[in-house]
């Protein structure tokens, strides 16, 4: 048998098989948008809810692209651990009212137990943010009839 003639089968068969791998590696895939949206719904599902403190809404904008972030900076105790978290809520905007969030509004806070670092305030279907008390109106004043 000579062997010469096997070599170009076998030089294709892993060429073949090579390529084959490359596009089914590229087709599954997840994008980062994916994996964040299947994180929240994860936590959302699963994360025990705790106390915690939003500390500050930021409004960053990339130099090269010009795309605007919006993070929710958050405190949260776990164990007697202060984890200090931020989360990204750019496309979450629909969800959240950026401006009654202010510096030490309480707020719930859904965490992962087997990782507590890994938490979220706000998702698609559930919101840890507290809404601001009602603020009556205050009553006007009538001023009494003078009296002629």
């Amino acid at each position: 048998m000579n062997l010469i003639r096997l070599y170009p089968a076998l030089v294709f068969g892993a060429i073949a098989g090579l390529i084959g791998y490359a596009l089914l590696s590229r087709r599954n895939k997840k994008s980062a948008e994916q994996i964040e949206r299947e994180r929240r719904a994860e936590l959302t599902l699963r994360g025990r809810i705790i106390d915690g403190n939003v500390i500050d809404v930021l409004e960053l904008e990339d130099d090269d692209s010009g795309q605007q972030m919006i993070l929710l900076v958050y405190t949260y105790d776990v164990a007697g651990v202060t984890y200090e978290a931020s989360q990204d809520v750019t496309h979450l905007r629909q969800f959240i009212d950026l401006y009654s969030c202010r510096l030490g509004l309480p707020a719930s806070v859904k965490y992962d137990p087997h990782n507590p670092g890994d938490s979220l305030v706000i998702s698609e279907t559930w919101s840890g943010l507290r809404k601001s008390p009602i603020r009556l109106q205050p009553k006007s004043v009538t001023e009494p009839n003078p009296v002629p």
